[in-house]
Formats: C-alpha cells, structure tokens, sequence
C-alpha cells in the first residue's frame, strides 16, 4: 500500500512518533510518506490509506491538522484511515484521564465530520528542556500530581512504542482487508 502519515506536532513528539509509524509500516513492505500538516502535505487522493495525528494542548489540536482533515475530509472517509493522538494523559495512572482523552478526540473526529478506521492515544513527552518558564512551571505541577517525573533537567518520554507498533500493525491488517475487498 502507498500510505500518507500526516501529523503536526508542537514539541516534537508526535513527529517522532509518526517517523515511527513510517518505519513500521516499512518493515511491512508499505511505500509511506511522512509530511508535517504545517507544511503543505499532499492530497490523501494521491495515497491508498492515510494515519493523521496531531497532540492535545489545553483540550484542543494544532490547528494544521485541523485544516488538513476539514479540507480533505470527504476523501478521508472514502479510504481506509487511521487517527492517533499524542498526550499525556493517555501516561497517566488515572482512568478518568484516560476517558477524557478520548472523549477529547472522539468530539473532535465527530465536529471534523470525520470517521476513522481505528483511533489511538499515545503516551508523549515532558519535554522540559523545550519550555519557557511558565510551562516548565506547570508541566511540573501537572507532572508532580500524575507521579511523573518532575526533573527538568532533562526530557521524559513516556510513549509506549511497543503500544503504537501494535496500532499501525491493526490499521494496516484493517487497510489491506479493505483494500482488497
């Protein structure tokens, strides 16, 4: 399959985690394209199935991939597609942080008008060292009350990578059985 992964990313993170999306589906044989949602990526039209993704920042997206989905929603919905969001809450040891996560996305794909195959939260980064002071002050209040990590000496990841190769792998199984139906 020729698939599109579009993203936007804030900090970083989500592109990191679509580069990997990228390579998964390379292992698999897939030709893959990666583009940032802030850069003119490439009609869907041009692609056998697309996985979009952008990360939540204070309950909203990036206003690229928002874009990107409103302008080629009508194609998205024609073609076997894919959603991932990018956020801390999906680290955290709270459901209810869980559930608001997906309440975020799910509310969000439904004012898009937008209906994917399959959508996945993702665990990001406290990227401290990326922050200005304010942010780096409360990622840390938010950190300190979630039992993450509240060094800002350096960066913490906490995507779990084995968690997004096992949602590429069910998209694409997804993908090629539609595909060749």
């Amino acid at each position: 399959m020729k698939i599109l992964v579009v993203y936007s990313t804030t900090e970083g993170q989500t592109r990191k985690v679509s580069e990997f999306i990228a390579d998964t589906l390379k292992e698999s044989g897939h030709e893959v394209t990666v583009s940032n949602a802030a850069e003119q990526p490439p009609t869907p039209l041009q692609f056998d199935a697309i996985i979009a993704g952008g990360s939540i920042h204070i309950n909203h997206y990036q206003s690229a991939v928002t874009t990107y989905i409103r302008h080629n929603v009508d194609a998205l919905n024609k073609m076997p597609a894919a959603f991932f969001s990018v956020c801390m809450a999906a680290a955290s040891k709270n459901e209810k942080e869980h559930r608001d996560a997906e309440r975020i996305t799910a509310e969000y794909l439904q004012r898009m008008g937008w209906k994917p195959m399959i959508t996945a939260q993702v665990a990001g980064a406290l990227k401290y060292t990326q922050y200005g002071f304010f942010k780096r002050l409360v990622m840390k209040y938010i950190a300190r009350k979630e039992g993450g990590s509240t060094d800002t000496s350096h960066d913490h990841e906490y995507t779990d990578w084995n968690a997004v190769r096992q949602f590429v792998i069910r998209f694409a199984e997804k993908a090629n059985a539609t595909i060749s139906h």
